[in-house]
């Protein structure tokens, strides 16, 4: 009861204290020892990126940038396959093409209808699509069309297949097994949000034809919806920089990089030498190209070579699919990592590159020391003033950093600041993934299908758009953001009253973006 009545002074006075015999022995170490652990992976990230800016520099100033220069390329001629009587279409390979769908209402049409309208003999070429929808209303849709085309002569198969287990490497997988597919020699995939154009064969078929030591050409990704939103303006910079510089660089260094799924043509014999798909991650395609690799298969990418696609326009499909990006590869390091290690078929300088460059700098420290440093670390030292950060290390590196990002998108030069705001919120978001795909714990396994919506947004008119937006808890509230935000929020408070470092101009932008983020307004609003 005595306690109760002590003064508040008395009470503050008490914490302080516990704080001063706590903060000296305990938080001092730890915090130092933190911030020494993100200054080692700063460097190590950003001798990453200034490396393969040196490589492009130097590609471009010796005109080395495009594939034609490093392997045998001769264009698939117009009459070899135009004049069925002359015999031409023997020099064909004969090409399957897989569409994977599920519940895909939005963009079926679009796919099949690019996939059917791919320019190729048509007695060297079968479309198969791949449907696991659960929705019989759209399995019958999806049914339709591809009679319609069958129709129009186009050789195309709808498979189904009892369940869905394994996903879309289950699949590809099941979809391989049909005995028309030993007739064929390639096989193009392409997720049901792209639309190839109608030379995509003829560019890069040639690769594979003239090179027998390539397994992979990959094409670069086009969004037709770049603009929709802040925040698809956002990934457009993300995965630019992903492949004008990493890809590039991976395919002409090195003859590797990781599959992005679709948009790709694989040699089918290299497919089964690697051991076919596997649903072991989330990351089947990421998983076939490393053991593609390890058998000595070569990839190439054409960046050049753009199939159109669309990104993530709500923040719960983006959330999702980051998930699934950031636990994947996590988890296949840790499955890998042996394999890699005792492979004796490749080279030093291809297992360095693997392990490190491409697995443990790329796909584990670029998340996690963003969120760890930016978002928790720099904030904690406001608040345990013993702890200084070089300015080096939170900002000179940083923005070096960030400004290589740019060189992807420079149209988004002027968004560097949003782009690097919305990236710091979305590491937290990687990183636990990250974690969960290291540890192998929780949703390591989970798959959650990326919304697509085709048209539809350009069909919606603003008086469509409901004007009063329902809060719920878990889909418009993320409390992880909203929790973020607060502590962000704190140590400006904190710095503008004690400390003398600045730091508040950087923790208060920080905090709204977790806020916007966190009370769902990002993205575009979808009306059911």
């Amino acid at each position: 009861m005595a306690a109760a009545l002590l003064p508040e002074t008395t009470v503050g006075a008490m914490l302080a204290a516990t704080w001063e015999q706590v903060c000296a022995p305990v938080v001092v170490p730890l915090l130092r020892a933190a911030v020494a652990l993100c200054l080692a992976m700063s460097v190590m990230l950003f001798v990453e990126k200034a490396y393969m800016a040196a490589v492009i520099l130097a590609m471009r100033l010796f005109r080395r940038c495009r594939p034609e220069r490093q392997y045998r390329w001769e264009p698939m001629r117009e009459d070899e396959g135009d004049d069925l009587e002359l015999g031409g279409n023997g020099d064909y390979p004969v090409v399957l093409v897989q569409i994977p769908m599920y519940n895909e209402r939005e963009v079926y049409q679009l796919s099949i209808g690019a996939a059917c309208g791919l320019s190729w003999p048509s007695d060297r070429i079968i479309v198969q699509v791949l449907d696991d929808s659960t929705d019989p209303a759209i399995k019958e849709l999806v049914q339709v069309e591809c009679q319609r085309w069958a129709r129009k002569g186009v050789n195309i198969k709808y498979e189904i297949r009892e369940n869905r287990r394994g996903y879309k490497a289950g699949a590809l997988k099941e979809g391989m097994k049909h005995s028309y597919v030993r007739d064929c020699d390639l096989v193009a995939i392409f997720d049901a949000d792209f639309q190839p154009d109608a030379d995509f064969l003829r560019r890069a078929v040639p690769f594979l034809v003239h090179n027998p030591d390539v397994a992979l050409v990959q094409a670069r990704w086009k969004f037709v919806n770049a603009d929709e939103c802040l925040m698809t303006r956002m990934q457009e910079m993300s995965l630019d920089y992903h492949f004008t510089v990493e890809q590039v660089v991976g395919s002409s260094i090195y003859a590797f990089f990781g599959f992005n799924g679709t948009a790709g043509v694989w040699r089918i014999a290299a497919v089964n030498e690697a051991g076919g798909w596997k649903d072991r991650t989330t990351v089947e395609d990421m998983d076939l190209a490393v053991r593609a690799s390890l058998k000595g298969w070569k990839f190439v990418f054409l960046g050049d070579l753009m199939v159109k696609s669309e990104l993530p326009s709500t923040f719960k499909a983006f959330r999702y699919q980051q998930h699934r990006w950031s636990c994947g590869p996590a988890n296949l390091f840790r499955k890998m990592l042996m394999d890699i290690v005792r492979n004796k078929k490749v080279t030093l300088w291809r297992k360095i590159h693997v392990i490190y460059n491409f697995f443990l700098v790329r796909k584990i420290i670029g998340h996690v020391v963003t969120f760890v440093f930016c978002c928790l670390v720099i904030p904690a030292t406001v608040l345990v003033p013993e702890v200084e950060i070089p300015k080096w290390g939170y900002i000179y590196i940083p923005s070096i950093i960030t400004l290589l990002n740019a060189v992807g998108t420079p149209r988004s030069v002027h968004l560097l600041v949003f782009w690097t705001l919305f990236e710091n919120v979305m590491s937290l978001h990687r990183t636990k993934a990250t974690f969960i795909g290291l540890l192998e714990i929780g949703r390591v396994n989970e798959w959650v299908v990326t919304e697509k919506l085709g048209d539809a947004l350009k069909m919606k008119t603003p008086s469509k758009v409901p004007k009063k937006l329902r809060m719920r808890i878990g889909e418009r509230l993320h409390l992880l953001e909203l929790g973020v935000a607060a502590y962000l929020f704190f140590c400006g408070c904190y710095d503008i009253s004690f400390g003398n470092n600045h730091y508040f101009i950087f923790l208060f932008m920080q905090s709204i973006t977790f806020f916007v983020v966190g009370v769902g307004y990002v993205g575009t609003f979808v009306p059911h």
